[in-house]
């Protein structure tokens, strides 16, 4: 790929769409940087700008608002941009149980995890079909592999996005155009702590993820069309054993590593 590659990076100020984006950088594609914070944006374009000289373009968005990703979408076209790579890595997770959580957190989490993601993908799909060449990226988590106590509406929101990837990379066999769905574990970045799970088993007991090893994955994986995509072996045995185990037991297990005890 050359430098006239464009990829639109969600969520790229912090973690792993910040590594992304400088995974993205190191092979040379343009970028187009989105999130809310601005000053951690502008700060990374200038870091990979120079670093590989390859041009950042910064676009600040809240994807919690329902308005976002059409006039995303609008500012981008009326740049003349063309994006061959969107990655929907724009996400947040809550901790605790259902009966006590915010909803209005939560709604705003079903907007960004779900919502935004679905609008995005269609939007950009589009002229990717067109060029028949694009590749798109989800950003999911092993999360979507099962039910999780706890965090209930963040694991749903996984799930929304692993099936539909699956399903829409099918059907865009053809056309010159793949969806990759990266599913990461528990991973170093910033995510945790901000979803109030920094103490929970999962985090303390379990070990976490390098997030620069994740993106890396994730860059090899897009690339090369890959329909799913789990980083590391302990990842992979996990989804395997979740598929022979009893759903019960299953929904029974998540909760324990999630429990901040």
């Amino acid at each position: 790929m050359t430098s006239k590659t464009t990829a639109l990076i969600t969520g790229a100020s912090a973690g792993i769409g910040l590594e992304l984006a400088k995974q993205f950088a190191s092979h040379g594609h343009d970028l187009i940087l989105v999130a809310r914070n601005r000053d951690a944006l502008e700060a990374t374009a200038g870091t990979l700008e120079g670093k590989h000289g390859i041009k950042a373009t910064v676009i600040t968005s809240d994807l919690a608002d329902p308005n976002s990703p059409q006039r995303l979408f609008e500012a981008v076209m009326a740049e003349g941009f063309r994006v061959d790579i969107l990655v929907n890595n724009a996400g947040f997770g809550l901790g605790g149980e259902f009966a006590e959580t915010d909803i209005d957190r939560e709604l705003d989490m079903i907007q960004v995890n779900i919502a935004a993601v679905t609008h995005l993908t269609k939007l950009f799909m589009q002229p990717m079909i067109l060029r028949r060449f694009g590749r798109i990226l989800n950003v999911a988590s092993t999360a979507g592999f099962q039910p999780g106590p706890l965090m209930s509406v963040y694991f749903a929101s996984k799930a929304f996005v692993v099936s539909f990837s699956q399903a829409i990379d099918e059907e865009l066999r053809n056309t010159g155009v793949s969806v990759t769905c990266l599913c990461p574990g528990a991973t170093a970045t910033e995510f945790a702590e901000r979803a109030g799970i920094g103490n929970t088993k999962l985090f303390r007991l379990t070990g976490v993820a390098n997030s620069t090893e994740v993106a890396s994955f994730g860059y090899k994986a897009t690339m090369r069309g890959e329909r799913l995509a789990l980083p590391g072996l302990k990842n992979k045995a996990h989804h395997q054993v979740l598929r022979l185990l009893p759903r019960n037991l299953v929904t029974t297990l998540a909760r324990k590593v999630q429990e901040n005890r």
